[in-house]
């Protein structure tokens, strides 16, 4: 690997530790600003998907592309809001979107809850939960509840 790859690379992952950047383009303006003019959106996306980059809020609440935190599966201590990227519901059920790896986590504190907050039952996989409502015709309210617990964590 050249000296310059190497530069390349380091600044790519300093623009991603910024959390600021919310598309592939973005990633590319600002490389470009710091005197990379051979980079390219497909260059950029090829990296973001080598180092493992994902789409995560940042501390203002957009959507921005990261590093994550380690390579490894999330713990209690992972901050929640940075794992769960996307709540909505269909009418009958609640989707919550995750980091890989992060669903199951979520689900299993869903659960502990209890039917307090209007969640019935959670199926997780890797990056995907589902959420059984207790009552389909309350679940707007349910989904703002599921929302505001992993906001104000």
């Amino acid at each position: 690997m050249t000296s310059k790859q190497e530069e390349e690379i380091k600044a790519f992952k300093e623009v991603l530790k910024a959390e600021s950047y919310g598309s592939q383009g973005e990633i590319v303006e600002v490389l470009k600003s710091m005197g990379f003019a051979n980079i390219s959106q497909s260059k950029v996306s090829r990296m973001l998907s080598k180092f493992g980059a994902v789409r995560a809020r940042n501390a203002k609440g957009d959507m921005v592309y990261c590093l994550p935190p380690e390579l490894g599966m999330p713990t209690a201590k992972s901050p929640l809001k940075q794992l769960v990227l996307d709540v909505e519901h269909n009418g009958v059920m609640i989707i919550i979107r995750t980091t890989p790896g992060a669903a199951q986590l979520i689900a299993r504190l869903l659960d502990s809850l209890g039917r307090s907050d209007g969640v019935l039952g959670t199926i997780a996989g890797d990056d995907t939960i589902f959420i059984a409502p207790s009552a389909v015709d309350q679940i707007e309210e349910i989904r703002q509840k599921v929302e505001d617990l992993f906001e104000t964590v």
